[in-house]
């Protein structure tokens, strides 16, 4: 391997490794065991070969992209096509109805459900290719026009239509939180997420699929865990 591959590939190695050291130590102040965390690296803006140094060293396991056609290309037919099958691949961006079959196609989770009209589109190209797809639902925890997500108070009320859907399978929250919070906000937030959480998910059963709180991200991921997060999603601070 040229050297600047390797010293590319030690730069990566290192900011994974401190990230998951900063993962772990939150998850023991949370009481959280490590290995109930697991890292979703965002590698929707990450260099292909950046992605392909961390698949291949054992790194990345959950990737996460937001833009289902970019996904499509780059997992699909282009530079990570080969790379698919080690990588379980997860939608976390803002799902349109006339993107649900492609998303379905594509994606192995889908964790941005946000209505009831969207559900019943996955579920139903979910149904046509003879697949039942893990699902979350998209909580919004902040009042910012462009992000997208339902309100918390109705979440509940989304997870209750949605259980009947036979080709998804609900397995969480992904909340959005305030962006530039203070770190007490910031706390508030992951608390209330947290609380819902618990309220609308039990624990599976030892050997059955788990469920998940997506929170946190780059610059909160640490506070996230700490309020019992199991799901961080990190993209800026792995490829920096």
């Amino acid at each position: 391997m040229p050297t600047a591959e390797l010293t590319r590939k030690s730069a990566l190695l290192t900011n994974f490794h401190d990230i998951t050291a900063r993962i772990a130590a939150a998850a023991a102040r949370s009481g959280l065991s490590n290995s109930a965390v697991e890292l979703l690296a965002v590698t929707k803006y990450a260099a292909p070969e950046d992605v392909k140094i961390l698949i291949e060293a054992g790194a990345i396991k959950l990737a996460g992209e937001s833009k289902v056609q970019d996904a499509r290309a780059k997992w699909g037919t282009g530079p990570l096509a080969a790379l698919r099958s080690r990588v379980q691949l997860h939608f976390i961006g803002h799902l349109q109805s006339n993107k649900a079959k492609a998303a379905a196609e594509t994606f192995d989770w889908i964790d941005s459900i946000d209505s009831l009209k969207i559900a019943a589109e996955v579920n139903r190209h979910a149904a046509a290719l003879g697949k039942t797809i893990p699902v979350m639902i998209q909580v919004k925890f902040n009042d910012s026009a462009s992000q997208y997500g339902i309100a918390p108070e109705k979440a509940a009320g989304l997870l209750a239509e949605m259980r009947p859907l036979k080709n998804l399978a609900p397995r969480g929250y992904l909340g959005i939180a305030p962006a530039g919070a203070t770190p007490a906000r910031l706390k508030a937030v992951f608390t209330e997420a947290k609380r819902i959480f618990d309220r609308d998910f039990t624990v599976p059963a030892p050997g059955a699929p788990g469920n998940y709180l997506s929170l946190g991200m780059s610059g909160d991921y640490e506070l996230a865990v700490e309020a019992g997060a199991n799901l961080p999603r990190i993209g800026s601070s792995l490829f920096a």
